[in-house]
């Protein structure tokens, strides 16, 4: 089906559909479009009344919006895109193959097609990308009770109306933000800056960065906040609801790539085969050379695993031991440089936590290696051979080693990363996992030439 070129007045189950769906929540409606191909949602959609429509593409988990768009007739499309909240409809109109895109912005009003382009001038992860240019501004001179009036006059036209931007009145810089509940608390003929607060707005800028943005909001506990150029006027809007979709991408993109791959900003079974295949096979190769590594010191060490080859049935119990304690020390340092709670300039402290926490975590893991040698040898499951104790205190003393190394390696690898320029979130698990491996296999057979030369070696 495809709505561009179909006429008529459309099926009459989409009709039927468009009317039963209007009695459900945005959110259901929403669930269940998602589940449909973009041509059939494009036709229950423009079956709609178009306050129902507008609501639906205002919603951001509706993934086929774009699409949408593209399918409706382009005098449809442009109405709505002209109801929708400026933000979202840039957000939209930013996926728009280019030719219908252009179609689309020559039938909007003059004024939101600005609005639209000076949204979309700004990088996608920057607060300007992120804000609306629909939000209640008042000149500083007015009343508590005009500036209500003209709330009621505007709000249905706004993304909120629970912060006003008090503008100076010649220059129109921003002055202050008062919130709805001081405003309504107020006497109707007192100034509105009576009952702003002390202290200076709260701004960002429009190349801010995304999580910075949404940092600020959760620090003042603001529902919007008001981003400025370097005039000082205000040019946007960031509201909560905003910052928060832009913190859960944020955070898919960043657990994505601690899995050792390329983010992706689509559903996962709406990404193509070869998407796919883009996507994952350039971590994994690099990560299948790293390995290499390790079986090239495997090599080195074939003498030593010929005289004692019970040191093998140890190796993959040692090195995922490591690769562990090295994945959970660079979550944490991930987690922690994206709150910031910790900066570059702490290194030397994350440095001095790690290596007693790996040599403790070690530990615990050696007395564990040691029980388990000493209860396999004494029941009888497996012989490890006269020089068992010896043995056990060899894969204690590696667990210990290779541990410590872990959280070391784990922990400091994301301050490299950083440091250099690039996500510290690339420090992936399997990447760490595969120095871990390599380094390892050194650590492990260093530590048992020493402990078992002249016994088992």
């Amino acid at each position: 089906m495809n709505i561009r070129t179909g006429g008529g007045q459309g099926s009459p189950e989409a009709i039927a559909m468009s009317a039963r769906l209007g009695k459900e929540h945005v959110g259901d409606i929403v669930e269940y479009l998602n589940q449909r191909t973009p041509d059939e949602a494009a036709e229950i959609i423009s079956h709609m009344p178009d306050a129902w429509a507008v609501e639906v593409l205002d919603q951001p988990d509706f993934e086929a919006a774009s699409e949408v768009v593209e399918a409706l007739p382009d005098e449809k499309a442009a109405s709505l895109l002209e109801a929708m909240s400026a933000d979202r409809a840039a957000d939209v109109l930013r996926w728009v193959d280019p030719e219908a895109k252009a179609r689309l912005e020559s039938r909007l009003s003059p004024e939101t097609r600005s609005s639209l382009e000076q949204l979309l001038a700004y990088p996608k992860d920057s607060a300007g990308s992120l804000m609306t240019t629909e939000f209640v501004s008042v000149p500083a001179t007015w009343t508590i009770g005009r500036t209500l009036d003209h709330i009621r006059s505007v709000e249905r036209s706004r993304e909120t109306v629970y912060s006003i931007y008090v503008l100076d009145p010649a220059t129109r810089k921003l002055v202050q933000s008062v919130s709805l509940r001081r405003l309504i608390s107020g006497d109707s003929d007192a100034p509105i800056l009576s009952v702003a607060p002390e202290h200076p707005p709260i701004t960002t800028g429009p190349l801010a960065d995304r999580e910075a943005v949404a940092r600020q909001i959760s620090k003042y506990d603001l529902l919007a906040i008001p981003v400025v150029d370097t005039t000082g006027h205000i040019i946007g809007i960031v509201t909560v609801d905003d910052a928060i979709d832009a913190l859960l991408a944020e955070t898919s993109e960043d657990l994505q790539k601690l899995g050792g791959m390329e983010a992706i900003d689509e559903p996962y079974l709406q990404i193509g085969f070869f998407s796919m295949l883009k996507k994952r096979a350039g971590w994994l190769c690099v990560l299948f050379l790293s390995e290499m590594l390790t079986a090239s010191a495997m090599q080195y060490y074939a003498d030593e695993l010929e005289k004692a080859i019970v040191l093998a049935l140890f190796v993959p119990l040692v090195m995922s031991s490591g690769g562990n304690s090295g994945s959970q020390a660079t979550s944490l340092i991930i987690r922690a440089l994206a709150l910031q709670e910790v900066r570059l300039r702490d290194w030397y402290r994350i440095a001095l936590r790690e290596l007693p926490t790996g040599i403790a975590l070690g530990a615990i893991l050696g007395v564990i290696g040691i029980l388990r040698i000493t209860i396999w040898q004494q029941i009888g499951l497996f012989d490890y051979g006269e020089h068992w104790r010896l043995l056990a205190i060899t894969i204690a003393l590696a667990l210990i080693g290779i541990v410590t190394f872990g959280s070391f390696a784990g922990s400091m690898l994301p301050f490299i990363l950083k440091r250099v320029g690039f996500d510290p979130a690339s420090a992936s698990a399997p990447f760490v996992a595969t120095l871990v491996d390599v380094t390892g296999i050194v650590i492990y057979f260093s530590i048992a030439w020493v402990m078992l030369h002249g016994t088992i070696l």
